[in-house]
């Protein structure tokens, strides 16, 4: 095999890789005792720096070990602090579990960005997209593999869940002025249910909770109202130490 046919058999072999399927999102959190998606969160342009320091081919795989059902991995620069290349140093690092690929989607060439660097899962913010913008690009990312949680963040979105997303997720922060309030979640999953509940059971949507939550009783009232997922970044990453704060929030889950 001379140099050319040795590059374009490397490339064949990547290309594969890229196409094989990818750990699920939507299964993880159905078959999870917890639900936890762990998030990697650097910073918040509300908040600012909340661990400048902390390394992507650590702290995702120290999740992994704590009994994380699945991660989030921020990828938007400018008010993040992220990067795509965090989701591939963590899957380097030995991260196997469904990974989202969290950043504020509008175009269809971010969702090749997710595959590139090893996502399971991306987030479309209903709030950022029309209906059409959505059904397009929730297409698109089925097409290539790709699973999606579907945000919603006030009654208004609720129409949004009528395209049956591998997950519906309700933000707990206003978008806005970014203000929590974990009560939106309670609120929403009542209107998800008379909107499109019968849909959404056929289809085994799950529910996911995000932003905001910061204690395992949280987390169990969450469960007792339908909700299957449940996305925590800062509570952890303002720990010294994420894994451990993850492993120990476990544990109060359990008991």
């Amino acid at each position: 095999m001379d140099i050319l046919e040795q590059i374009v058999a490397t490339k064949l072999e990547e290309l594969q890789r890229m196409r094989r399927p990818k750990p699920s999102l939507r299964q993880a959190l159905l078959q999870s005792d917890t639900g936890i998606i762990a998030e990697f969160k650097r910073r918040s342009p509300s908040k600012g720096w909340i661990k400048e320091e902390g390394r992507p081919d650590v702290i995702p795989l120290g999740y992994q070990q704590a009994g994380a059902a699945a991660l989030s991995i921020l990828t938007d620069k400018q008010y993040f602090g992220g990067h795509d290349r965090f989701i591939t140093e963590a899957r380097r690092s030995g991260v196997t579990l469904p990974v989202l690929y969290k950043n504020f989607i509008v175009d269809e060439l971010q969702l090749y960005e997710a595959l590139l660097c090893g996502a399971s899962a991306v987030l479309l913010i209903a709030a950022c997209l029309s209906q059409q913008q959505c059904s397009t690009l929730m297409a698109k990312a089925h097409e290539l593999g790709l699973e999606v949680l579907l945000e919603m963040h006030d009654e208004r979105e609720l129409e949004y869940a009528a395209m049956l997303p591998d997950a519906c997720g309700i933000n707990n922060r206003h978008l806005g002025s970014f203000v929590t309030d974990v009560q939106t979640s309670f609120r929403l999953a009542e209107g998800l249910r008379s909107v499109c509940g019968d849909a959404l059971a056929a289809r085994r949507t799950v529910l996911v909770s995000e932003s905001g939550i910061s204690s395992p009783d949280t987390v169990k009232a969450l469960r007792q109202a339908g909700f299957s997922g449940f996305l925590i970044g800062e509570t952890f990453m303002r720990q010294p130490d994420p894994g451990t704060a993850l492993r120990e929030f476990i544990n109060q889950i359990r008991v």
